[in-house]
């Protein structure tokens, strides 16, 4: 399934003559043969002593050779097909560009119900009126960044976490922020997802509600 994730970008960006790009694979010990597939596809493999969401998306991120990184979990829920409309928004001169899953199409089951209709829009409104972020998708995990911008936010979270406080910490340091529709589908992986409602959903509201974060507001 990796095999299919990856060569999915590799077409995404081979078609557009444009783009020279490179593909990172985060790895934390994984016990199966995706790091042996990712590599004979060409893509480069950075190792996370540290687990969690948060701890491999900065570790790739400061690995990244690339002006632009696009973020995204490689369980076969996002359609790495359709990435140059994040592309064309850091074209613009946004810092940030969010995929909105309820702009596109939704598979049927890829959202639990309390997530779909409880929890992310209910991030999503706590964000728009504490911090004036326009996004509908707070939880959204394919989103493209200019790398530096991003970097400079200096973000810790070391969880799931880790993208609410990226788009925090974004607003708070005035970057641009834009959304693209995207599709989304039922996660494709033969184990459990890592994701764990009460926790993970703690953590976000948490985070939300942090007077550090608030303090940096210009």
């Amino acid at each position: 399934k990796n095999n299919k994730e990856i060569r999915n970008i590799i077409s995404s960006f081979s078609n557009n003559n444009n783009i020279n790009a490179e593909i990172i694979v985060a790895d934390s010990g994984s016990t199966d043969n995706s790091v042996s597939i990712a590599k004979n596809l060409g893509a480069r493999i950075v190792f996370v002593a540290e687990k969690g969401y948060g701890n491999a998306l900065r570790k790739s991120t400061i690995y990244a050779k690339g002006d632009y990184v696009i973020m995204g979990d490689a369980d076969n829920s996002y359609d790495f097909l359709d990435l140059m409309p994040f592309m064309v928004k850091l074209r613009e001169g946004y810092d940030l560009v969010m995929g909105n899953r309820y702009l596109g199409n939704m598979e049927k089951g890829a959202m639990k119900i309390t997530h779909k209709y409880i929890g992310t829009p209910l991030i999503s409104l706590i964000g728009k009126l504490k911090y004036g972020l326009k996004v509908g998708d707070f939880n959204c995990g394919l989103r493209g960044y200019k790398n530096s911008s991003i970097i400079n936010l200096n973000c810790s979270c070391t969880g799931m976490e880790y993208a609410t406080e990226m788009l925090i910490r974004s607003a708070t340091n005035n970057l641009k922020i834009a959304e693209v529709p995207i599709n989304f589908y039922k996660d494709g992986r033969d184990g459990a997802s890592h994701l764990n409602t009460i926790r993970d959903g703690f953590r976000h509201f948490k985070l939300l509600f942090q007077s550090k974060i608030k303090g940096e507001h210009k």
